[in-house]
């Protein structure tokens, strides 16, 4: 970097407050090239300029880094939100993740056929499940199911055996396996039951030293744990209203929270039941009449903030509200 440029960047970095945001990099057109967020701007940003050692393409980004700017947000949840959102507006070069939304997919269960009863389609269509954004994961898990089907529920189980080389179903199975997947993939409690049961499978291989096979299960639970969280962890954000308690460097911070959307956020320097009760009766009022153009494809990039801010609360900073 030319001397002159290296002065003024130091000059920002050291303006810089050790306090939660979002920082933009700039390059020499004035182009936003990379956005992130942060507990603690200064070191963060920082840590860019510094002689450690670092993944090539943080060498390649810096290289090209002559302005920083920053936002301060007074949670880290609340920057968390703003870098995804500027991620998706701006879409800058040297960001991978959530600018690419509408690559986002579903999952698809076949109406009819003999083998492939799932696909993957980009938009949602009857049958479908989603949206998902681990691709590789779900193709994965598709293939190592065609090794189980058809699996049929009876008695409150899932009746399966493990084929070497994937079985062509007849109509009858193909429709009793389809009936299973509706059922799993629709009802938490049945997903739960198929992990339980694929647990099961999966120890009792590695008791007998077959660790290929249960390797095998080990791989197909991860994928329909992770289909799990999406399609029911989030669905019960979707369907909530919240109000999430946050310390602050100077007091609390209230958020209330409707069908995944935060509608109503304010500082308080001093909370009292007086005043949370005042909050409350504000939000719902914001509610009824707030409307959010709903796009699931972006939307489950916010979801997944919202939920893992969440389960990063104690649970006496988590309001339901009835």
């Amino acid at each position: 970097m030319e001397t002159e440029t290296m002065s003024h960047l130091k000059q920002k970095l050291n303006q810089i407050p050790a306090l939660p945001g979002i920082y933009k990099m700039f390059d020499s057109t004035g182009q936003i090239i990379y956005v992130g967020k942060s507990k603690c701007l200064k070191k963060r940003v920082q840590s860019y300029f510094t002689k450690s050692a670092k993944q090539p393409k943080i060498e390649r980004m810096v290289f090209f880094i002559t302005d920083v700017d920053y936002i301060v947000t007074d949670t880290h949840l609340e920057a968390r939100l703003l870098e995804c959102q500027l991620i998706k507006e701006l879409k800058p070069y040297f960001n991978s993740q959530m600018k690419n939304d509408r690559r986002y997919f579903y999952l698809r269960l076949a109406k009819s056929g003999h083998s492939h009863a799932m696909s993957i389609v980009l938009e949602r269509e009857d049958d479908t499940f989603g949206p998902f954004r681990r691709k590789h994961l779900i193709q994965s898990m598709i293939e190592m199911f065609t090794h189980l089907f058809p699996i049929v529920h009876e008695t409150n189980r899932y009746i399966f055996k493990y084929h070497t080389l994937p079985e062509v179903m007849n109509q009858d199975d193909f429709s009793r396996n389809r009936e299973s997947l509706i059922q799993f993939f629709s009802e938490e409690k049945m997903m739960q039951r198929l992990i339980i049961q694929l647990t099961l499978c999966m120890n009792e291989e590695a008791a007998q030293f077959n660790y290929e096979r249960a390797s095998y299960y080990r791989d197909l639970i991860s994928g329909l744990t992770y289909i799990n969280h999406v399609l029911h962890d989030y669905k019960q954000l979707a369907t909530s209203d919240l109000i999430i308690r946050i310390p602050v460097q100077d007091g609390e911070k209230l958020f209330f929270v409707s069908k995944s959307n935060i509608i109503l956020r304010t500082h308080f320097s001093t909370l009292t039941p007086a005043k949370i009760d005042a909050f409350l009766d504000e939000g719902l009022k914001t509610k009824s009449k707030f409307a959010c153009k709903w796009d699931e494809k972006a939307n489950i990039d916010f979801q997944n903030i919202l939920f893992s801010e969440i389960q990063s609360l104690p649970e006496e900073c988590i309001l339901k509200i009835l």
